[in-house]
């Protein structure tokens, strides 16, 4: 039986991939457990300086399976508090990593699926692919993280059309609202994630880490604290081998090139 969840890493560039194509890669328990593993794998792997998160066969992945707790409803409630629990797990790890993460969607990505898309830094969107928030359709309420993520990029007053109406978001519109970093022939998807992440790969994680991580925290410090923050991060940028190659390369009038690990 294959994993529902498959890591792979080639040079700098690690690609993790839903693989329950038969049902539109819903996420289950086991499913859950093994990307929060993963996520925290290639996180702290210092080999990895740019991360793919992918679905297998047609979609990116439809949401959470919703069959085990029609199939157990005197077991719905704890169920969901559990699968919740995992999935933000994940979330956190995505948005924890000072690593560039990019989602290639390469179908549909509702629910959860589009949470997770949400969490990551970079979305690349196949010109068929939809995202769908269909939680509220179905009576339930939104999680992963999209009520935080969505009117951080889109705004408030999107953030609740799309949660009222529910309508599926095609890639035109999720790049003209910003939801999309970039969008690609269908065939290309892969492709065009593969050179944003070996693009990413080549500039300093040390550098994006930081910087991921004062826009993250930004929305809920006053400007103080922020100004304080990043302080302390330009400083630690100056001292770190990163910075410093940096600014030999622009002293020097060259390319700069970057520490490959950590």
């Amino acid at each position: 039986m294959s994993d529902p969840v498959v890591l792979t890493i080639e040079g700098p560039i690690a690609r993790i991939v839903f693989n329950r194509p038969e049902v539109y890669n819903a996420l289950d328990g086991p499913l859950l457990h093994l990307l929060s593993d993963h996520c925290m794998e290639v996180a702290t792997n210092p080999k990895v300086r740019a991360v793919i998160l992918t679905g297998a066969g047609k979609a990116f992945c439809s949401g959470a399976d919703l069959r085990m707790l029609i199939a157990n409803p005197n077991q719905i409630e704890p169920a969901l508090y559990t699968l919740a629990a995992v999935l933000h797990q994940s979330v956190l790890e995505i948005r924890r990593m000072r690593k560039p993460v990019i989602a290639a969607i390469n179908g549909v990505a509702a629910g959860a699926g589009l949470a997770l898309a949400l969490a990551c830094d970079f979305r690349v969107m196949a010109k068929s692919a939809i995202l769908k928030q269909a939680y509220t359709s179905w009576g339930l309420c939104m999680d992963g993280g999209s009520t935080f993520m969505l009117p951080r990029l889109i705004g408030l007053a999107r953030a609740l059309e799309v949660a009222g109406m529910d309508a599926p978001i095609t890639a035109e519109k999720a790049l003209e609202w910003g939801l999309a970093t970039m969008v690609a022939d269908d065939e290309h998807v892969m492709e065009m994630a593969q050179e944003l992440a070996e693009a990413l790969a080549e500039r300093s994680q040390h550098g994006f880490g930081l910087v991921k991580q004062l826009l993250t925290n930004s929305f809920d410090s006053p400007l103080e604290v922020q100004l304080e923050h990043e302080r302390a991060a330009i400083t630690a940028c100056g001292t770190h081998p990163d910075g410093r190659e940096g600014m030999a390369a622009f002293a020097s009038k060259r390319k700069p090139v970057f520490h490959r690990e950590a």
